[in-house]
C-alpha cells in the first residue's frame, strides 16, 4: 500500500469523535477507554490519513467480545506478528483504509506508551518538528510498502519513547 503523508486536516478529531461513537454503542460494557491515537491525533503533524483509534479493553479474552461487533461495524482483523500486546482491525472503503483499531488490555506497556507518545508529541514541538522529518525521509525511502513504513519508524519511536521515559 503506498504511504501518502498529508498535512494535518484540522477535521481529523471530528471524524474519530463520530467513529468513536459508533465504537462505544457497539463495544458498550466491554469498552473502558477508547482513544484518538497516532499522527492524526497531533495537530499540525503531516500523518497518513488513517485515523488511529486505541480500544482499551479489560482482556483479550473472550476475543468474541470485542471482535463480533467491531467486525459487525465492517472492520476486518489483521494480524500484527511484531507486535503481539494489540489486536489490529482496519476499515476502508474499498480503495483505501479510512481507521485503524489497535485494541489493547487496560493499564498495559501499550496503552501507556501510545498515549504517552501522543501526548508528547502534542507538548513538544520540537519532538513533533522532528518526528515528521524522520516520517518524510522513512516515507521517501519505502514509498509503496506502508509496512516497511511503520517498520522503519518503530526504532526511532522506541528511543523517543524512552527518552520520555514511557519505556526503560
Amino acid at each position: 500500500m503506498r504511504v501518502e503523508l498529508v498535512e494535518y486536516d484540522p477535521a481529523w478529531p471530528r471524524v474519530f469523535d463520530a467513529e468513536a461513537q459508533r465504537i462505544r454503542e457497539a463495544l458498550g460494557d466491554v469498552l473502558l477507554r477508547v482513544d484518538h491515537v497516532g499522527s492524526t491525533a497531533v495537530p499540525g503533524l503531516a500523518a497518513k490519513p488513517v485515523i488511529d483509534i486505541q480500544v482499551s479493553v479489560r482482556s483479550f479474552v473472550p476475543f468474541e467480545a470485542y471482535a463480533d461487533p467491531l467486525l459487525a461495524l465492517g472492520y476486518v482483523h489483521g494480524t500484527d506478528p511484531a507486535e503481539p500486546e494489540h489486536r489490529f482491525f482496519g476499515l476502508g472503503d474499498g480503495s483505501a483504509r479510512r481507521f485503524h483499531i489497535h485494541v489493547c488490555e487496560s493499564a498495559t506497556a501499550w496503552e501507556r506508551r501510545h498515549l504517552g507518545f501522543r501526548d508528547g508529541l502534542r507538548n513538544d514541538p520540537d519532538l513533533r518538528t522532528r518526528y515528521e522529518a524522520e516520517k518524510r525521509r522513512i516515507a521517501a525511502v519505502y514509498p509503496d510498502d506502508s509496512l516497511a513504513y511503520a517498520e522503519a519508524k518503530t526504532p526511532w519511536i522506541r528511543a523517543e519513547e524512552r527518552r520520555l521515559g514511557l519505556i526503560r
